[in-house]
């Protein structure tokens, strides 16, 4: 039994990288979980469970035991970011260059802790000059020697899994500035809601679209039908949502219906 109460099971997630990294979402919460427990919450086969098990034990992010897996302290929180990075790639590069569109030169630019917007970073000096404001630390990395970026780095408790700064000061440096917009991305897009599955990081994401005149969701097509713990926002509240185009019909009829303003991103 892990220390956590196990909870109803949910609709299995669609699609292995995003199952995957909800897996570990929760395993890294939990600190150990059993196969039989994993099924359950996710609604899948034990066959199947194992299958994600082996591909994140060979990836560092478990260790995989008889029964059940549990995670390392420090190694597992280090590389979920690194993890995070490798999933969807192609899709989150034809994201970051889509929302590059929408940024003009002298422009305030609010980037969240996301790997989606760490790939934004790299392309922002073409832009310059900017101010990029952001909480992530690879996006800080990535922008550190562009000579035209004027870079404001958010303070506060740095978590390791998310490798990003999060709580009361970053928030509170937020509630003092004001950007022209702000990119962000989520963990999961259930009906036409977006959903992050950490509430520290649903408190930051929050207070960069309040800081922001106008706000970008990037999101990976994966994601849709899919839910996670914390509701981030309605997606009508964002300016624009960019998904890459594996979208179904099924999604995208929602969105019209919905009236959400939207783009399908073209994979090259």
């Amino acid at each position: 039994m892990t220390s956590l109460e196990t909870p109803a099971p949910r609709p299995a997630i669609k699609g292995a990288p995003a199952r995957r990294q909800a897996m570990l979402d929760y395993i890294i919460q939990a600190g150990s979980a059993q196969v039989d427990e994993l099924a359950e919450r996710f609604g899948v086969s034990r066959m199947t469970v194992h299958r994600d098990l082996d591909a994140l034990s060979d990836r560092g992010m478990v260790n995989k035991q008889h029964g059940g897996v549990t995670t390392h302290s420090s190694s597992v929180f280090e590389s979920n970011f690194a993890l995070r990075s490798h999933i969807a790639a192609r899709e989150k590069q034809a994201l970051a260059r889509a929302a590059l569109e929408e940024i003009a030169p002298g422009e305030a630019v609010m980037l969240d802790d996301s790997t989606t917007a760490s790939e934004l970073a790299s392309l922002l000096p073409s832009r310059e000059p900017l101010t990029v404001i952001t909480n992530g630390l690879e996006s800080i990395e990535r922008l550190k020697s562009a000579s035209g970026v004027k870079l404001m780095t958010l303070g506060g408790d740095y978590q390791p899994r998310f490798n990003a700064t999060f709580g009361l000061l970053c928030e509170k440096t937020l509630a003092s500035l004001r950007a022209n917009v702000a990119i962000l991305s989520a963990s999961a897009i259930l009906g036409t809601t977006a959903y992050v599955q950490d509430p520290a990081v649903t408190q930051i994401k929050r207070a960069q679209m309040m800081a922001a005149e106008r706000k970008i969701l990037l999101v990976h097509s994966a994601k849709f039908g899919n839910s996670a713990l914390h509701r981030l926002a309605d997606l009508d509240e964002f300016d624009l949502v960019l998904i890459d185009a594996g979208l179904t019909a099924e999604y995208y009829g929602e969105l019209n219906d919905a009236g959400i303003r939207y783009r399908l991103i073209e994979i090259s």
